[in-house]
């Protein structure tokens, strides 16, 4: 998927330049710096596609306008820095600029980067420019599964503990977002407990089900992570006019529905739901069979086998989408449930690569770090490579439309590349958002609409 595209990227900034030297050059002037107009640079990234990913060596032209009658010498710059916060290449040229001129200054890369992220801060007489992130080669990157030899039976035995669970699935009619050809459900079921015994956790979702009688494609949506002291209502869904699918929105234990006091809900009957978990990424951190994330994973298995009871859905075509951690509990679903997905639409995905996702942003690194106790770094990855996202992976064949921002600080594209990279899966379709940061693209919801529409059996 490497390719050369050409593309030009404007950002126009006023700048103050470097005069020494000017009156050396034009004694007969006594122009002040004070005096001067501010220089203007103009940066271009050049032999850039639109999604700013390269496949070799990108370069930089600066334009620099004088509109002084003197002469004004400059110090143009650009510095390479690694995802990482690692400088990889530095190059500064030294120009001089007539009175009333213009000059073009090309900047090019002439040592071989690896195929990664990069920021290239561009900047004139030591005043920033303008920063352009960009990708080299990103489906090239290495991001080796790091399973441990029991991966595979722990999963095993999880799957078979949820299957010893009386899933006891409670509906209830949310009336009030029912339509005549969808109703809407407030849906409560048993999951596996927080660890290898104990009571099953109850969790919640809501159920979206066609009333024509026949069967429908099932689309399984999955939450990002929840607010700690949420402020806003859990979304209820509407039944709509159109009933493609059957649908569910999945909860897992202590987020989202299981952490909304009755005030902050479609009202349902119910009391409160309160969060017991604390914050869930630190919740039993080390304990591989008590970890939050082996019960969120079997809640999102359970939330499929959920769908399966139904009478209206289609088990031959079920799809899975979510963002950030509800891109992570795709992949989870994907690699975990009895029922094949036909694909899944992850987007800004959590999770992914954990020895290197905590070289690049603080958190959950922090977090990790807080709660690790006597492990050391070395067990602390071995403990979470039961959850990473590109061991998942490993185990997925379906077709997967999937996305990031190249300016994510909560998940790094190189994160959510992790996962990509190892797919079994032949079928899959990758997009960049240059200027994005940790959010859901505005296009998102038509291409993995569109993604899975394509792929109905």
């Amino acid at each position: 998927m490497c390719r050369k595209f050409y593309f030009w990227m404007m950002a126009v900034i006023s700048l103050t330049a470097i005069v020494a030297g000017c009156e050396r050059n034009n004694p007969e002037e006594k122009t002040e710096p004070a005096d001067l107009v501010a220089l203007k640079a103009t940066v271009e990234a050049s032999q850039a596609p639109s999604d700013m990913i390269f496949s070799s060596n990108p370069s930089f032209s600066v334009q620099l306008e004088n509109p002084n009658a003197a002469a004004v010498e400059a110090s143009v710059k650009v510095r390479i820095v690694s995802d990482m916060k690692k400088d990889v290449y530095s190059v500064e040229k030294h120009v001089r600029v007539a009175g009333s001129e213009s000059n073009e200054v090309t900047v090019s890369i002439s040592e071989v980067l690896a195929p990664g992220f990069y920021t290239a801060q561009c900047s004139l007489d030591g005043k920033t420019v303008k920063s352009i992130p960009f990708g080299l080669s990103p489906f090239e990157i290495v991001s080796a599964p790091d399973k441990q030899p029991d991966y595979d039976t722990f999963w095993s035995s999880a799957l078979t503990q949820l299957e010893g669970v009386e899933m006891n699935a409670e509906l209830t009619e949310i009336t009030s977002r029912s339509s005549e050809k969808r109703k809407v459900y407030l849906v409560e079921m048993n999951s596996v407990p927080d660890g290898l015994t104990g009571e099953p956790v109850t969790i919640r979702g809501y159920y979206v089900e066609p009333q024509d009688g026949k069967k429908h494609p099932v689309i399984m949506h999955y939450y990002g992570y929840d607010d700690q002291k949420p402020r806003n209502k859990a979304d209820c869904p509407y039944g709509g006019s159109d009933d493609t699918y059957a649908e569910f929105y999945l909860s897992t234990r202590g987020q989202v529905l299981n952490n909304r006091t009755a005030a902050l809900r479609v009202p349902d009957g119910k009391g409160d739901f309160v969060n017991t978990y604390g914050d869930w990424f630190a919740f039993q951190f080390g304990d591989k069979n008590g970890y939050y994330y082996r019960g969120a994973f079997m809640d999102v298995v359970q939330g499929i086998r959920f769908m399966a009871t139904r009478p209206t859905s289609d088990m031959s075509n079920v799809f899975a989408e979510g963002s950030s951690q509800g891109g992570a509990f795709s992949y989870a679903a994907a690699a975990l449930s009895p029922y094949p997905l036909r694909a899944i639409a992850p987007c800004v995905a959590f999770l992914g690569d954990f020895p290197d996702y905590f070289k690049i942003v603080s958190w959950p690194a922090n977090t990790a770090r807080a709660n690790k106790g006597s492990m050391t770094d070395e067990e602390m990855y071995a403990f979470l490579s039961y959850f990473d996202t590109k061991n998942l992976a490993t185990r997925i064949s379906c077709a997967v439309i999937a996305c990031s921002g190249l300016i994510d600080g909560t998940c790094p594209p190189h994160t959510n590349l992790a996962p990509y990279n190892n797919l079994l899966s032949t079928d899959k379709q990758y997009y960049f958002y240059p200027k994005l940061g940790h959010q859901i693209p505005g296009d998102w919801n038509r291409k993995y609409s569109d993604f899975f529409k394509e792929r109905i059996k």
